[in-house]
Formats: structure tokens, C-alpha cells, sequence
């Protein structure tokens, strides 16, 4: 796989011989189970896949590569290019501003750019809406266009499916950049509708059977399905894309039930409808981090410590299957974590940041974070609870164990 050119804040002394090692006994990525490492009274176990994916690593090479051959020009993002505070703040402290928040809500006017500035696309890509309105305002966006080629991929799947006359069903959450820019390109080859969960599902498979009416689907689904959607026309022939803000086990249980419910309805009813096979469109990293953490939950831990942006949805799914099985504390960066007695845990239910006291129970600890969180913050985290913890053994001690 292709290596990246990131600045060297993001690199990891520990992590990095982590999964130097992991690739070296499993270059196939066929063994999911987490790496141990044993100080003695503190036993770590860490996930087999997380961090900085294929995506994010171009996203940040092409971004700083901006900065570098721009100096003394404007430089904007869309919007956040990954959902990072740590990779945000360094990009902001290179003079870098923010078009738009992650809701999609206008922090500069579109009025104010010009043809001398440069514009990055994140790695969730935009919508061709926003596209053309930079192209009026004389801005390129080619040269610096971050979209993840796995996000680039779904759009492909959704326009071949739609020369197809499939109708794609997107499983992602609505107000969410890379959600409304797979809707915004899918759009223009076929219809689609959004879906956010197995609940909206059920109700869509309604749709399907013709057990509910044309107008319940539209006042269901209001501004989530394309203009000229018809339910009783274009549900004939569906397809299921997933977004990587979401669980791939949760879209692929969802393309289960729907194929089950569309074949089972059209053989009851002698009529033609079709399902598409869609499973290539998953995404590997978002796939390979929550197996990573399915195998994590594996082990009798005593809690669990996920890392990552507040409101990065993909990390937010590893909090949420692993708080199924211990205590798990999300938390941004090492400052959250305040001494044996507290921590800052931000709480995915409530969207707040709580204090969470006497947190720090027995020492089987597991570790992991999003596909946007570098791995040098790993590092540091590992750092501060083997100070907490009075571990002991050397970090150098373990680590050169790993051969």
C-alpha cells in the first residue's frame, strides 16, 4: 500500500512497532485478535486495526502539501477535512479557515472567495451544488481535493447501479457532509432515499410491500428521498450503499432484511423486483477497526479506552459496541484523562463531556481509536496510564519483546 508523506507530529515511536510487528505475522490481516502488552501489574491490549486510514493519510498529505506550495495565499477547507480536533487545530495554526461546521452551516460567505484562493475538499468529498458554486467563483478544486477514494467508490457503485435503474437505498445519517455528498452524486444517475437505522428499515420494507401508502412514505422520509421519487415506481429495483459514519454490521444486517423482504414479496406476488449486491461498497478500514473491536471484546477487559474527535461518528460506534461488554471512557486526547480518580469521558447518549470518578478499576485495559486519530496520541495516552499505574516494566522493555 502506498505510504504517505505526514508531518512527523502524527507519527508514533510505540505504535508504529505495534503494527510493524502485527504486519509481519500477519501481513493478510487475517487475525483480528488484539496485540497484549504486559507491564507486569498493567496488562494493555491493543487493537488489531485503528488510527489513520488510507483515506485520512492522502486527506493529510494533500492538505499540508497545500499549505506548502501556497504560502502567502488564502487557503480554505470545505468543513472539517477529518473529524479530528488534534489534525483541525494544527491545519488552523497554518493559517488554514473553515468554509463551512460539519452541519453544513456557513462560516464564510461564498461571496468572499475568489480565483486567487485555494479551497481543499475534505475527505468526505462535497456536493456537486457546492462544486459548481465554486467553479463560478473561478475556484479549482481539483488540485487539492482530499475526497477518500473509498468514499469515491460508493459514488461509483450508486451511478453504475443507476444506468441500471436501481434505486439506492444510503444508509448514513442525513445531516452528516459525506451523507449529503453520496446523496448529491447519486442523485444525478438514479433515485435515492436515506436511511439511518434497522427502524427506518422496517418502515422502507413497508413501502416495499405496499402495506403503507405513497403518502406515508413522503411524510417519513421527507427530505431524504430525490424529487421525483415515487415509492409504488422506483422500489422495484433497490441497492444498499453503506457511509462510514455507520456500523457495517448494522448496513449489512440492513441489506440482509431488505433482499429477504424484496424477494420474498415479489415471489408472493409473481412480480418483478430485484436486489442489488452492494457489499463491495463497505468500506475496509471502518469495517477492519469494528471487527478489530468485536475481537477486542473478546477479552475479560476492565474497561476500555476509545480515542478520537467528539464527533466523529466512526468512533462513536467502537464506544458503542465496546461500553456493551466493560466501562469505556471516550476520550480526545491524554488531558482527559485527569489521575486515578478521574476522567473526562465525553458521553456518546448525552452528547456531553462528563467527569467520571474512580474510573480507573483493575489493570486489563483495552485500547483503540477512530480511523482519523493519530497514532502519536495513542502514544501518549499509553504513557500517562503507565504513570498512573506505576507499571512495571519499561515501555522499551515490552516493546522490544514484540521482536
Amino acid at each position: 500500500m502506498k505510504q504517505f508523506d505526514i508531518p512527523s507530529i502524527f507519527r508514533s515511536p510505540i505504535i508504529s512497532k505495534v503494527k510493524a510487528f502485527r504486519k509481519s505475522q500477519d501481513p493478510r490481516k487475517k487475525d483480528f485478535s488484539p496485540t497484549m502488552l504486559d507491564f507486569g501489574n498493567v496488562q494493555l491490549y491493543i487493537a488489531r486495526h485503528f488510527g489513520f486510514c488510507y483515506g485520512v493519510e492522502n486527506a493529510i498529505e494533500i492538505a499540508y502539501r497545500a499549505v506548502e506550495e501556497n504560502k502567502g495565499k488564502r487557503i480554505f477547507l470545505l468543513s472539517q477535512m477529518i473529524h479530528n480536533p488534534t489534525v483541525n487545530e494544527d491545519l488552523s495554526r497554518y493559517g488554514i479557515e473553515f468554509i463551512q461546521d460539519t452541519s453544513g452551516k456557513q462560516l464564510i460567505s461564498w461571496e468572499e472567495l475568489n480565483s486567487n484562493d485555494v479551497v481543499i475538499i475534505p475527505a468526505f468529498g462535497t456536493t456537486l451544488e457546492i462544486e459548481q458554486i465554486l467553479k463560478d467563483r473561478g475556484v479549482s478544486t481539483e488540485k487539492y481535493n482530499t475526497t477518500c477514494p473509498f468514499v469515491e467508490k460508493v459514488w461509483n457503485k450508486a451511478e453504475k447501479l443507476g444506468t441500471e435503474n436501481h434505486t439506492l437505498v444510503i444508509h448514513g445519517k442525513y445531516n452528516h457532509e459525506e451523507t449529503r455528498a453520496t446523496f448529491s452524486h447519486t442523485a444525478v444517475s438514479s433515485e435515492a432515499v436515506i436511511i439511518k437505522n434497522m427502524e427506518e428499515a422496517v418502515f422502507l420494507a413497508k413501502c416495499i410491500t405496499g402495506e403503507v401508502s405513497r403518502e406515508a412514505f413522503y411524510t417519513y422520509f421527507k427530505g431524504k428521498h430525490t424529487p421525483n421519487f415515487d415509492p409504488e415506481i422506483h422500489l422495484s429495483k433497490i441497492g444498499v450503499i453503506n457511509q462510514t459514519t455507520m456500523l457495517a454490521s448494522e448496513t449489512q444486517e440492513i441489506a440482509g432484511y431488505l433482499k429477504k423482504v424484496t424477494e420474498e414479496f415479489a415471489e408472493h406476488s409473481k412480480i418483478s423486483k430485484t436486489f442489488a449486491d452492494t457489499r463491495d461498497t463497505l468500506c475496509y478500514a471502518t469495517n477492519d477497526n469494528q471487527s478489530a473491536v468485536e475481537a477486542l471484546m473478546n477479552e475479560s477487559l476492565d474497561f476500555a479506552v476509545v480515542v478520537g474527535g467528539y464527533n466523529s461518528s466512526n468512533t462513536a460506534h467502537l464506544v458503542e459496541l465496546l461500553e456493551q461488554r466493560c466501562p469505556t471512557y471516550f476520550i480526545k486526547d491524554e488531558t482527559e484523562i485527569l489521575n486515578t480518580e478521574a476522567i473526562r469521558s465525553f458521553n456518546i447518549h448525552m452528547h456531553e463531556v462528563e467527569t467520571i470518578e474512580n474510573w480507573m478499576k483493575g489493570g486489563k485495559i483495552g485500547i483503540t481509536s477512530g480511523a482519523s486519530c493519530p497514532d502519536s496520541i495513542i502514544d501518549t495516552i499509553i504513557s500517562k496510564l503507565l504513570e498512573l499505574t506505576g507499571s512495571e516494566k519499561s515501555i522499551d522493555e515490552v516493546i522490544s519483546r514484540l521482536g
